[in-house]
């Protein structure tokens, strides 16, 4: 396998974004500054050149990728890979809840009425189990479920034969999957009570099994 650079960018600012509401597999469009913070992004990473890009299958992150991929004038990619690994955590009933809401139902019962509360204790992981538990359906995905489905995806760009040494690949995520990244691969060294904002990018550096984030929120 090839040692590479991924350059995450959360997708541009959505209704629900604004609204404060859990957005997994549930969709809202971008805003217009949403729209804007794409373009922003592509003209910072105009000059990079990426060998492949990938983003989940929901209209924010793909329209998010194409704006990147339009402005860029190193690479030759027309369209991303969309997959459904990519995809944010799955909410199960609490799609589209209030954020705030939604996680003290799921805390509250634990004696953490807050996400940060969960986070500053446990981890995003144990927030993702608590959500399940608190989730009349259970439907919500649990930690385990979703780097399930999450290395997947991972496991699909390491497949790519087009990526070689030293090269950079685009993907289009999500905030919630930026601070669950960051929780797993960059070692205590990042704030993952701090949402990385619209248009922001997470570096990693990928070599096979061995994955370190070297930027997070720029």
């Amino acid at each position: 396998m090839s040692k590479f650079t991924l350059y995450m960018v959360r997708h541009g600012q959505t209704y629900f974004n604004i609204y404060n509401k859990l957005q997994g597999w549930s969709n809202s469009p971008l805003t217009e500054k949403g729209i804007q913070n794409a373009v922003d992004t592509g003209e910072k990473l105009k000059d990079t050149k990426f060998v492949a890009a990938y983003c989940s299958d929901t209209t924010r992150a793909e329209q998010t990728a194409q704006t990147i991929l339009d402005k860029n004038n190193a690479s030759d990619i027309e369209k991303p890979i969309t997959a459904k690994f990519f995809r944010e955590e799955f909410y199960g009933y609490f799609e589209g809840n209030d954020m705030n809401q939604a996680w003290y139902l799921a805390g509250a019962p634990h004696g953490l009425p807050t996400f940060g509360d969960i986070v500053a204790k446990y981890s995003i992981g144990k927030a993702k189990d608590y959500l399940k538990e608190a989730d009349p359906f259970h439907q919500a995905e649990n930690n385990e479920e979703y780097w399930q489905r999450m290395d997947q995806g991972f496991d699909l760009i390491k497949s790519n034969p087009k990526i070689k040494d030293g090269d950079n690949v685009l993907l289009i995520s999500h905030g919630n999957t930026l601070l669950s990244v960051v929780e797993r691969y960059g070692k205590g060294k990042y704030d993952v009570t701090e949402r990385p904002a619209n248009g922001s990018v997470t570096k990693l550096e990928i070599d096979g099994d061995k994955v370190e984030v070297v930027g997070f929120n720029e």
